[in-house]
């Protein structure tokens, strides 16, 4: 028995069959529940969609600075990037949506809640392992995994008999996702891997040859691993990134096209847009190279596949995450300084960068005449660390 279901809202195909389809099955009111996390102009028509649609009311709450700061920016700090060239932007969406779900089923004593994440995809384990982390007892209901529809084509049929508009068509069949962070399309035409994407399909990025032939020259401020001011002026984190989108996806900078591996075992294509998140990712990595320790840095570098996996499988919620979120967040205290940056048709060059804890020391590293370094030590150093290679070889000799 259900008297009332929070839906997680995007106004899409999906989600707009489900509040009717929802009504239908279960004889429950529907309240919608949208996050903002940076969609802009696709939350103004949602209201009216979902009340068509027939859900009794439609909650959006503002979440961008709460995105960008407790969710995208731990993610950047520990330059989580998965299967290497995936910077998780909608892995990281999920966990923060299904909290502020749950928070208004409390409010509305809601007995279950649901989303329209399909029953081949990761976002069902990802929206379902954090209720199961946040709220134990509610009942989540998934309509991809209950009801008789086997393809998007049977919702657009739906959609059209009970006269809901819906913004996925024959002609632009792809699924899309946007947040502060990035956009994501996936199905449709993108499901053949061969198949170039449809240059209008983009909304965030310029196509390279659209883009400026000048190079545009930024610095990014980070303390404590967390980009705090671009240009020397200082922001939000959430004005910060949108910012940097902007700046990125007028210069072309951000797609990506990649054949990744789900967590249910299958490979799907994705393409993605992720401006300003391309540029942080840049900027963070070369104030590091100032301010790490080799070991330390050598130590994060070999978690970060397992950090970036852990999110990508939906396991934020976990003890497991936020252990090892402590250890790179420990690793982050000395990372303040600024990296200089050149933007250029889709490429983002480090010109330079500084930190006023530099670990570099120029009487060190220099190639002229220096008074600290003793040179006749390598030769010490290098006959050590070639014993064991010499004894290996006199063995095959023998």
């Amino acid at each position: 028995m259900v008297n009332k279901v929070v839906l997680a809202y995007s106004g899409g195909l999906d989600t707009s069959v489900i509040v009717r389809w929802l009504v239908e099955t279960y004889n429950c009111e529907v309240v919608c529940f949208a996050a903002n996390l940076g969609q802009g102009a696709e939350l103004k028509p949602l209201n009216k969609k979902a009340k068509i649609a027939g859900a009794s009311k439609l909650i959006i709450k503002d979440l961008r600075e709460e995105f960008t700061s407790s969710y995208v920016f731990p993610l950047l700090r520990a330059n989580a990037v998965y299967e290497g060239s995936y910077l998780l932007g909608t892995a990281i969406a999920r966990p923060l949506i299904s909290k502020a779900q749950l928070e208004v089923a409390s409010k509305e004593n809601a007995d279950a809640v649901s989303h329209g994440s399909t029953g081949k995809g990761n976002d069902q384990v990802r929206f379902e392992l954090s209720y199961s982390a946040l709220n134990p007892k509610i009942k989540c209901i998934a309509p991809w995994r209950e009801w008789s529809f086997n393809s998007r084509q049977a919702l657009v049929a739906y959609a059209k008999e009970w006269k809901i508009p819906v913004g996925s068509t024959k002609k632009e069949p792809w699924s899309t996702d946007r947040n502060l962070l990035h956009t994501s399309y996936e199905g449709g035409v993108l499901e053949d891997p061969w198949v170039s994407p449809p240059e209008e399909m983009f909304v965030l990025t310029k196509a390279l040859k659209a883009a400026p032939n000048r190079e545009k020259i930024i610095t990014i401020d980070y303390r404590e691993g967390n980009p705090v001011a671009v240009g020397g002026k200082k922001m939000s984190p959430a004005k910060l990134l949108a910012h940097l989108n902007k700046l990125a996806g007028q210069n072309g900078i951000g797609r990506v096209d990649l054949v990744e591996n789900r967590y249910v075992g299958m490979k799907s294509r994705g393409v993605y847009e992720t401006p300003g998140g391309t540029i942080l990712h840049k900027a963070h990595r070369a104030v590091e190279s100032l301010t790490l320790d080799r070991e330390v840095l050598e130590l994060r570098e070999s978690l970060i596949p397992r950090y970036a996996k852990i999110v990508y499988n939906g396991f934020w919620f976990s003890p497991e995450r936020e252990a090892l979120q402590v250890m790179m967040d420990e690793i982050q205290k000395p990372v303040t300084g600024t990296a200089r940056l050149g933007l250029y048709k889709g490429n983002v060059t480090v010109l330079g960068r500084k930190a006023s804890k530099s670990l570099f020391d120029p009487r060190y590293a220099t190639f002229e005449e220096d008074d600290v370094y003793d040179q006749t030590d390598a030769a010490g150093f290098i006959k050590l660390n070639a014993l064991r290679l010499k004894i290996r070889a006199l063995t095959k000799k023998g």
